[in-house]
């Protein structure tokens, strides 16, 4: 496979799609689904060798294609992925593929341009995984932001443009912090090639002031308290396909620039200020747990959660400077990156099927508000085991794979300072209790309306999309092995380069 230029496949095949789902005009909307269905699908079937072609014992980038691009500049068209980007990379394709199912029957005005638009959006998270130069990788990072602002803009609720033109100019703000320090560090290493950007040797002032741009860029992206004002609105505002693709992949390229960026090129700097990210991420995981709890709206309920479920990943990914420069444990360092990587891949699915779950309501009664509900599991059984299903997940019960992430970052906080433990593991109670009672007030109890009567129970359609997204629950919760294995090279690197400082 290694001769393929597979990367470069999986990038451009879904824009190429995408262009021609647009060439198709608004009146064959069939055509259009069926396309970009066939399209997804065939990107998705092309990620799998990225799984079995893989070598799982070296930490290097596999698939790498190296090509110029802006001689000037010294800009290449550089791909490559390692276990973090595989699994970043197969979750990308699998979800949009099951977005476009899912919006079949729901979408019927300027289908076209809606599937376009997800094509087109897939292409360029994928890229922002695989790129090697970090001037593809903006370029990228850009670029999947206009499609996002297309589909709220065009195809979300009644307050959509607020909310597009929220999203846009927080995330763009936050995004041309990194790239005045990506021009520096150009300036600095002579090349925008990730590994010359490791080695590049920098002191305490300049390590600070990339620390802090690049921190605010990815800090939007997550979104971390007290940059997450834009999700909630979002989310609301968004049609069911873009709230899973928001949350399932777009929030994780936040925590994978501090990945890739943040702890490698500024080791010093961020374990100054890992204590102010720390912090942070312990107020997104309580605070915003409680604001969760008082929703009166599914789908602002759910993006709460999302922000304080991905506190977990900036805990775990920070919490490592502590284990290895404070207390030398690698060890229990390379925990909290596994724990923050697998949160990363766990939360992509438990949030993509808890959206899911609400568009299904959604589609048959038009309201997302908690109270116009009650008594479904009456009338919709097979729904409501689903629901149930992934409510537990999004609590971390034990078995699904809401649960591993957590547990492994709780345990690496708890070797950091038990009192970090503490603060992190009051989400699972908070969680429990904001997700159980969505639960209990959706299904259980009298049908109180006259409309939840008359629903019916999901349709094959709906069964494939929850399905999947169940199957990816619990595979991760029963057996994490798979994840962790494939990501432990790549993580052990990491964890290497934390130790060493370029002071």
């Amino acid at each position: 496979m290694q001769h393929w230029p597979l990367l470069s496949i999986l990038v451009w095949l879904p824009i190429v799609g995408g262009a021609l789902a647009l060439m198709l005009g608004n009146q064959r909307a069939q055509a259009a689904r069926w396309l970009a269905l066939t399209v997804a699908v065939a990107t998705f079937a092309l990620s799998l060798p990225l799984l079995t072609g893989f070598d799982y014992f070296t930490s290097g980038m596999q698939f790498v294609e190296q090509r110029e691009w802006i001689p000037a500049y010294d800009i290449q068209y550089h791909l490559g992925a390692d276990g973090i980007s595989v699994a970043l990379i197969v979750l990308t394709t699998l979800t949009t593929a099951l977005v476009l199912i899912g919006a079949w029957g729901s979408i019927d005005k300027r289908v076209n341009q809606y599937v376009a638009a997800f094509l087109f959006l897939e292409g360029l998270m994928i890229g922002v995984f695989a790129a090697v130069d970090a001037m593809l990788f903006y370029v990228f990072f850009e670029g999947m932001l206009i499609p996002m602002f297309i589909i709220i803009g065009v195809w979300g609720g009644p307050r959509r443009v607020y909310a597009s033109v929220k999203f846009f100019l927080y995330t763009f703000l936050g995004s041309v912090f990194m790239l005045v320090g990506l021009i520096y560090l150009y300036l600095k290493a002579g090349s925008w090639q990730l590994p010359d950007l490791y080695a590049v040797p920098l002191n305490a002032s300049e390590q600070m002031w990339l620390f802090f741009a690049f921190l605010v860029a990815f800090a939007v992206k997550v979104p971390m308290f007290p940059v997450h004002t834009w999700l909630p609105d979002a989310h609301v505002e968004a049609p069911t396909g873009g709230s899973v693709i928001l949350a399932a992949i777009m929030l994780k390229i936040g925590g994978y620039g501090f990945l890739r960026f943040n702890l490698p090129i500024v080791p010093d700097a961020s374990h100054e200020f890992g204590m102010l990210v720390i912090v942070l991420s312990l107020i997104a995981v309580v605070y915003i747990g409680l604001v969760a709890l008082v929703q009166e709206d599914m789908k602002k309920l759910i993006a709460y959660s999302s922000i304080s479920h991905m506190g977990f990943v900036t805990l775990g990914t920070f919490i490592a400077f502590m284990l290895v420069r404070d207390q030398g444990e690698p060890d229990a360092a390379r925990l909290g990156l596994q724990g923050a990587m697998v949160q990363m891949v766990s939360h992509g699915f438990i949030s993509g099927a808890m959206f899911s779950c609400v568009g299904v309501l959604y589609d048959r009664m038009h309201s997302r508000m908690i109270r116009d509900y009650g008594g479904v599991a009456n009338v919709m059984p097979w729904f409501a085991m689903f629901f149930v299903l992934f409510g537990m997940a999004n609590s971390g019960l034990p078995g699904t794979s809401g649960f591993v992430g957590e547990f492994m970052v709780i345990l690496a906080a708890f070797r950091a300072h038990p009192m970090l433990a503490f603060f992190a593991a009051i989400t699972l109670i908070v969680g429990a209790a904001y997700t159980l009672w969505l639960v209990k007030r959706v299904l259980f109890g009298e049908i109180g309306n006259a409309h939840v009567a008359e629903l019916e129970d999901i349709n094959p359609r709906e069964w494939i999309v929850l399905s999947v997204f169940a199957a990816g629950t619990l595979f991760i919760g029963v057996y994490p092995k798979f994840l962790t294995d494939l990501m432990e090279p790549a993580i052990a690197q990491l964890a290497s380069q934390l130790a060493i400082s370029k002071l």
